[in-house]
């Protein structure tokens, strides 16, 4: 039986990588307007896509990272550039707008499953605890924690009920720009590591 101390040291750190209470302000954005079962719908793709990125991660990562000659600070240069660009993007234009350009895409996926939830933070985290404790606590550690945030997400519903339409609307531009700082942090982060 795992110990569990060592547990604690692989939950906590995937906690505090996913954030979970730092996607739910930028989910609550990102769904202005949307029905509480689309909602649902769009969190458990973003669930799911996290899942799968994540799992990936753990068993192929390395080798992945080693074929295509990339590294963790590549990763959080390129999620960082993606990011700012849909932070940008969603403070320029109204939500309308945003719902026509946006038709044939899927934000559960790209940046909800990734890099929001599953960002370089998480991939990095996963890699070293999975050296450091074995793939399979890592991946129990995961599927706790990504439950976690599917919870959250799920709920979100009933939690933008009580905020009002227009306090929806500037918040949500409000997290778009802490999003935009968010995605300058992982460009600059990379930088540094690259210029050491």
């Amino acid at each position: 039986m795992p110990d569990p101390s060592a547990i604690a040291e692989i939950l906590l750190p995937i906690f505090v990588a996913l954030s979970p209470l730092t996607v739910l302000p930028i989910f609550l954005s990102m769904t202005e307007g949307m029905e509480s079962r689309a909602m649902q719908r769009l969190a458990r793709r973003a669930v799911l896509t996290g899942l799968v990125i994540s799992v990936a991660i753990v068993w192929l990562g390395a080798v992945i990272f080693r074929a295509l000659s990339i590294t963790v600070d590549d990763l959080r240069i390129a999620g960082g550039l993606i990011l700012l660009v849909l932070a940008i993007y969603d403070l320029l234009f109204n939500r309308e707008r945003r719902k026509q350009s946006d038709a044939d895409e899927d934000p559960g996926v790209v940046p909800l499953g990734t890099p929001i939830i599953v960002g370089p933070a998480t991939m990095a985290t996963c890699l070293v605890l999975a050296d450091a404790y074995g793939k399979t606590l890592v991946l129990i550690a995961l599927a706790v924690n990504l439950t976690l945030v599917g919870l959250i997400l799920h709920f979100a519903g009933p939690i933008s009920r009580v905020i009002p339409s227009s306090g929806a609307r500037a918040f949500g531009k409000v997290m778009s720009l802490f999003l935009a700082a968010i995605a300058v942090a992982m460009v600059r982060s990379g930088l540094e590591r690259f210029l050491r």
